[in-house]
């Protein structure tokens, strides 16, 4: 109220015809369908005919100097309503609207729509005399019932003019004049570049439109009514109009309808609405409707500066968002019925919104607890009360005394609210980017100092049924006691993390949560197993350590940007492939497994904390991991160079197990070779030559043939120096040095060969390529090249 963003004026809102106000959005916190639905403003005209006035309903009042002819519904019910000193004729429901909109709407009598046809009434602003004439498109529930025709700009009027024009049965049918219909023609008023001086006429010959209802009306009227309105101007026919643009135009001659009193104004809405209650919600007058200015220029731009420096989820949002706070305008705040919610201390008829009540929300939270023990009371948290702990406003003994809170109770609470804001991140669903929260970032922005303006915003989408969104307010929900009871809470969290990214829809799936079901008991068992182990250490120790110091590391980074998907694939689904692998080298080493443990059960407790804190217990803790922190990486344990030789070994078999499959040989022996050391130098000057961008065919091949020990191999070396340039000038200089990086294949794979001799059920040789005496008949040897160890099988 201070800094005026608070404001009371007229008002038309949503209102359920026995609730009161309701809110539309995409939410639908209030209703059951509708939540697209906009507000429309129709601009009622006034047709005097006789001692009454046919009321007609239009978007497009601009488009009055073109009236031709009055549509009427013949079998539609319409009622005489006395409006002030006027008789109205409009549809039963125009009637029903306008009583919630206009003070002392009295409904006269019934009127049918057939009785209405062939009379002639005086057109407003032109002061015309047209006929009504017969048209079942006409729909009652729009608008009033009742439709001007404009067929030089208007594809539907100018069908349905001809169509009555050349059906002598209906004329007669309703004793028109022929000559006087058959006479009317579309007069031009608006000149558009590109198109004639009759786009109506012009456009349904081109598409071929000749009878009322051509399902490409829809798309002819877009494309006469977009071109006319954002680019055209009144021609001479508009008299003091001509030569205004469309949108300027159409507001002028309204405002000059409404003060000469041959119009006024009706709202309606875009689609049907109903309220969560089952009744109807309509458009309703509301003198004294009390709003928030979103559209204040200093607090939408402090907003929009506030907005670049926050973490804003999706990156899309993050870009959007800058916009939606220019459309963001005023909002009603409050609204009056039997609502749950807060009574607006200004006037406590009003019961404040739930949008503008929640926004602000979040910095309540710090102080309720003290509310819900009971330290504080309702009636002791005044004005004073919350611009002290919040804005430190007002000496504090003051304020102590004046609420009759303790001093050191006050302090303390004022230190829990500047401890925990700003708030760091708000979550939400894709329903409030447009709603809640535009709202929230602004009435933060607005009401707090700037050292307590909040820091992020993570737009989550949402879980589909079959029949759309699953809600509580839908009654769609998947009932959570009952799923967790058939799949258990963890597996539900897992699946609502790793099933889909945040920022898509996700389709429930019975199959797929049964599926994270498996995927955490085969977790808890995998684990358990490891802890049953108490053997020897050996080479794979190191790789499992160095496997799970990366991934703490990695999903560190990924709580960080709030990538939950990627964090639950990391520790669900890699590492679990790790900790496969570790078993099946034959890794048992207790304390390797008791630092894997360590590691990973934290990594596991933020999706599936029941499954973490049995894990945690049984591998020996006493305290609760989910009152751990995350596990440092100590210094050593990341190596890279362990990781590269297990993959190593992991991409050598694909090739092998890619050989047995193509030849369907069943091993009896398998001769690994490694490359020969000249082919490990070639490599490196490769690498050299591109981190200076100087790596090309003819270098590389120059380079390595001055060299004595390659230049030896002749033609083996210029074909292995140019297949290496052309392949390491596809990849970045980080992959070509790792290409280059020194590993002692040979010693690496001879100290694999016991598990591979298991794995394949064959003896295994494992030799560097070039060793005499070595039996190689089918020369596989000269095929080995660094990191790619060349295979015989027997």
């Amino acid at each position: 109220m201070q800094k005026g963003l608070l404001i009371q004026k007229p008002y038309y809102a949503p209102a359920c015809v026995t609730h009161g106000p309701v809110a539309i959005d995409a939410s639908e916190t209030d209703i059951q369908c509708g939540g697209s639905a906009e507000t429309v403003e129709y601009t009622l005209l006034k047709f005097k005919c006789g001692d009454m006035f046919l009321v007609a309903a239009t978007l497009r009042p601009e488009t009055v100097f073109g009236q031709t002819n009055f549509w009427v519904n013949p079998d539609a019910d319409y009622v005489k309503v006395r409006v002030g000193k006027e008789v109205w004729v409009v549809s039963e429901d125009a009637y029903f609207k306008l009583t919630y909109q206009m003070d002392g709407v009295e409904r006269m009598e019934a009127v049918k729509g057939s009785d209405l046809i062939g009379l002639k009434c005086l057109a407003p602003m032109v002061h015309r005399e047209i006929l009504t004439l017969p048209a079942d498109f006409v729909d009652p529930g729009v608008g009033t019932g009742l439709v001007t025709s404009v067929p030089s700009d208007s594809p539907d009027d100018w069908i349905s003019l001809r169509a009555v024009q050349q059906d002598d049965a209906l004329l007669d049918r309703f004793g028109l004049d022929k000559t006087a219909v058959k006479a009317i023609r579309p007069i031009a008023i608006i000149e558009m570049k590109g198109w004639s001086d009759l786009p109506a006429v012009e456009v349904t010959e081109k598409m071929g439109i000749t009878a009322p209802g051509d399902p490409k009306l829809e798309e002819a009227k877009k494309l006469v009514y977009k071109d006319g309105f954002h680019t055209g101007k009144m021609n001479a026919t508009a008299g003091d109009y001509a030569g205004l643009p469309v949108m300027e135009a159409k507001e002028r001659m309204k405002q000059t309808m409404i003060a000469s009193g041959e119009a006024a104004v009706m709202y309606d809405l875009s689609e049907n609405v109903i309220c969560r209650c089952g009744e109807r919600v309509v458009i309703r007058k509301v003198d004294d409707q009390w709003f928030i200015d979103y559209a204040n220029a200093e607090a939408t731009a402090a907003s929009k500066e506030q907005a670049k420096n926050m973490e804003i989820f999706p990156i899309e949002y993050y870009q959007n968002i800058h916009g939606v706070l220019d459309w963001f305008r005023e909002r009603a705040c409050v609204r009056q019925g039997n609502w749950i919610g807060t009574r607006f201390p200004f006037d406590e008829k009003w019961i404040i919104e739930a949008i503008s009540d929640s926004t602000l929300y979040p910095i309540y939270y710090t102080i309720s607890k003290f509310a819900n023990d009971g330290s504080i009371k309702a009636e002791q948290m005044n004005e004073a009360f919350f611009d002290h702990v919040i804005l430190d406003k007002g000496d504090a003994s003051q304020v102590a005394a004046s609420t009759g809170i303790d001093p050191s109770l006050l302090k303390e609470i004022r230190d829990d609210v500047h401890y925990w804001y700003p708030l760091d991140l708000n979550l939400g669903g894709k329903e409030h980017l447009t709603v809640h929260f535009p709202a929230f970032l602004m009435n933060h922005v607005a009401l707090l100092p700037r050292d307590m303006w909040p820091r992020g915003i993570f737009v989550n989408w949402w879980v589909m049924g079959k029949g759309g969104k699953i809600s509580k307010s839908k009654g769609g929900a998947q009932p959570i006691p009952g799923a967790a009871e058939e799949y258990g809470v963890d597996a539900l969290r897992l699946y609502y993390a790793h099933i889909a990214s945040p920022f898509a829809d996700v389709d429930w799936d019975n199959e797929a949560v049964e599926g994270y079901t498996a995927r955490t008991e085969k977790m808890e068992r995998t684990l358990l197993d490891l802890m049953a182990l108490n053997g020897p250490q050996s080479e794979v120790d190191g790789w499992m350590i160095s496997r799970m110091a990366s991934r703490i590391l990695r999903v560190r980074e990924m709580m960080r940007t709030y990538d939950l998907r990627s964090m639950a694939n990391e520790v669900y689904f890699e590492a679990f492939n790790d900790l496969r692998w570790y078993q099946r080298r034959g890794g048992c080493h207790a304390p390797t497994i008791g630092r894997v443990l360590d590691l990973l059960i934290p990594l596991m407790m933020p999706i599936t904390p029941h499954t973490a804190e049995e894990l945690w217990e049984a591998s020996g803790h006493k305290d609760l991991v989910s009152a751990s922190l995350l596990p440092e990486v100590r210094e050593g344990e990341v190596d890279v160079s362990k990781e590269r030789a297990e993959d190593y070994l992991r991409a050598m078999m694909d090739d092998a197990n890619e050989i047995l499959k193509v030849t369907g040989i069943k091993p009896t022996r398998m001769t690994l070779f490694t490359t020969a050391p000249w082919k490990r130098e070639v490599v490196s000057m490769a690498a050299d030559l591109h981190e200076k961008g100087e790596l090309r065919v003819p270098a590389l091949t120059k380079m390595a043939m001055a060299h004595e020990a390659v230049r030896v191999k002749g033609k083996e070396a210029s074909d292995f120096a140019r297949k290496t340039a052309e392949d390491l000038m596809k990849r970045s200089p980080s992959e070509a040095r790792k290409l280059a990086q020194s590993f002692d294949e040979l010693s690496f794979l001879s100290a694999s060969r016991e598990f591979l001799e298991r794995e394949y059920g064959c003896a295994v040789a494992v030799h560097e390529a070039g060793e005499p005496g070595i039996a190689d008949p089918q020369n596989k040897s000269r095929q080995a090249a660094p990191w790619r160890p060349a295979i015989l099988v027997e």
